[in-house]
This record gives structure tokens, sequence and C-alpha cells, in this order.
């Protein structure tokens, strides 16, 4: 299980502006039925001033989608096109406490609807279609072009960074030595600031944060993986997923991280699962 927010239940279970906006005079789409994800942004803004009167959305969807779609019509309406341009995706995200990073497409996706919306409302030409040798992943049709506006604006570094992000390489796996090549050409031109989130961890988060990536080649190779939660004082929390997700041995694995966690801290750590 996802280790969701209370305010992105809230969300998905009781989404704000899921609708059809009659008088929409900007319309923002972003991915396809066919990829999984899918969503429509309408709103509508007053000619004279810019300003977003109302907004909708459609989308086809995990819960994180509905969330992130419901939180961004509540971030734009009442501002005006050039305030709504700079909600960001990580925005997006703090709005609703945080998504898992598995989740964090589905914050990105709003950014690119709002950002296909307002090119709509000022006629601006859409996005071409995709230029050959352009499109990255065919499974979820991600061109470099996002790509790059996802690393550029949220510090992204490694492969499983732009999965998380992009959904870019989350389906057949075939893309990812052209997604390492576009994020190494993207990291030469455009070095990437540490994210706030990361400068502000502790030494304490940072050493158990090592500790964990440590152990994770050895979880995936028996197809399971183990993410990193929370720190708080002795206590730390993973999320266990794949194959180690209600198996059998997760007492032993917990048991494994633990001893290490002890190892390198030098002190008493205990380790639980997510709920």
């Amino acid at each position: 299980m996802w280790n969701y927010s209370e305010k992105v239940k809230e969300h998905f279970f009781n989404p704000r502006n899921a609708k059809v906006v009659d008088e929409a005079n900007a319309i923002g789409d972003v991915g396809s039925l066919s990829c999984g994800d899918a969503l429509r942004l309408m709103l509508k803004v007053d000619p004279e001033t810019e300003i977003i009167l109302d907004a909708g959305f459609q989308t086809f969807g995990c819960g994180s989608a509905i969330a992130s779609s419901s939180a961004l019509t509540e971030l734009i309406i009442g501002r005006s096109l050039t305030q709504a341009q700079q909600v960001s995706n990580q925005q997006i995200a703090e709005y609703l406490d945080g998504l898992p990073p598995e989740k964090m497409h589905c914050s990105v996706m709003g950014q690119e609807a709002l950002r296909a919306a307002i090119k709509h409302y000022r006629g601006e030409a859409p996005d071409e279609d995709h230029e050959e040798g352009a499109l990255i992943c065919k499974c979820f049709a991600v061109d470099e072009a996002q790509i790059r506006r996802a690393v550029i604006a949220n510090g992204l570094t490694t492969l499983e960074d732009v999965i998380n992000y992009t959904k870019a390489g989350g389906g057949c796996t075939s893309c990812h030595e052209k997604i390492e090549l576009c994020l190494e050409e993207i990291l030469k031109t455009h070095p990437v600031k540490t994210p706030v989130a990361v400068a502000a961890r502790d030494e304490n988060w940072l050493a158990v944060e090592e500790v964990v990536a440590s152990l994770r080649p050895h979880i995936k190779a028996d197809g399971g993986d183990m993410s990193l939660v929370r720190v708080e004082g002795q206590e730390v929390t993973v999320e266990l997923s794949g194959s180690c997700s209600g198996c059998m041995m997760t007492d032993m694995t917990l048991a494994w991280l633990q001893q290490k966690l002890v190892e390198r801290m030098g002190r008493y750590m205990r380790v639980v699962c997510a709920a």
C-alpha cells in the first residue's frame, strides 16, 4: 500500500471541481487512455482581466491523479493566468501534504495540463506531434521535452527519478538507456540544484537513506523493493513493495535492515513497516 496523506485521501474521495466547465475558453489535454493516465483541464478565464473564474477536470487514472487534479483547481481558481503559470508540480504535491515518490508523475501531469490550457487560451500552437527520435517512451508517450521540463523543475538526477516524475520507462523498460542518455545531456547544460526537501534532511536521515540504498539491489533482485518513509528519533519507517509486500519474509527483511542500521549508527534503531 502507498503511504498516502490524509489530504490526498480527502481529495480522492471528495474531489473538488470534478466537472465539465460549459463556458470553458481554455482547455488542456494530457496523457491518453491507452497509456493509463489522461487528464482534461477546463478553465473559464475572464477575457479582460485573465483571472481564472472557474476550473474543472476530468481524469482517468489512480487516486493520486484525481487528488492532484483536484488540488490544482483549488490552487488556480481566482488567480490570473500569469500567476497560475507559476504553480509547480511541487506546489501541487505540497498542497496535498506530499505524494509517494512513485506517484509524483500525477502532479507533473496536472502542471502539464495547465500549461496546455494556457497555450490554448492564448492561441498558441499546441506542442507538435513527437518528431522522429524525440519520443523517448512509447509505452506512456513521453517525449524528450517533457523529461527535460521535469528534470529541470524538480532537480532529478537518476533514472528512477524520471520514472517517478514522468512514468517514462515504467512500462516495458526498453527505453531506459534512452532516458539515461537524455538525462545525461540535460544535466550537462542544466546543472541540477539540490531540491529543498533533500537539503533540509539532517545527517541522521541521510545515513539511514544510505543504508537502505545499499540493501535495495539485493531486495530488487528478488522482485521486491524498499523505500524510506520517515526517520523519527530511533524509529525508522520503510515501505516494502513488489514481492516484499505481504511476504512471509518481511520480518527478516526488516530485521536485516535494523542490524545494518545498528552497525552504521552505533546505537539501537527500530525498523517498522508503513501501514
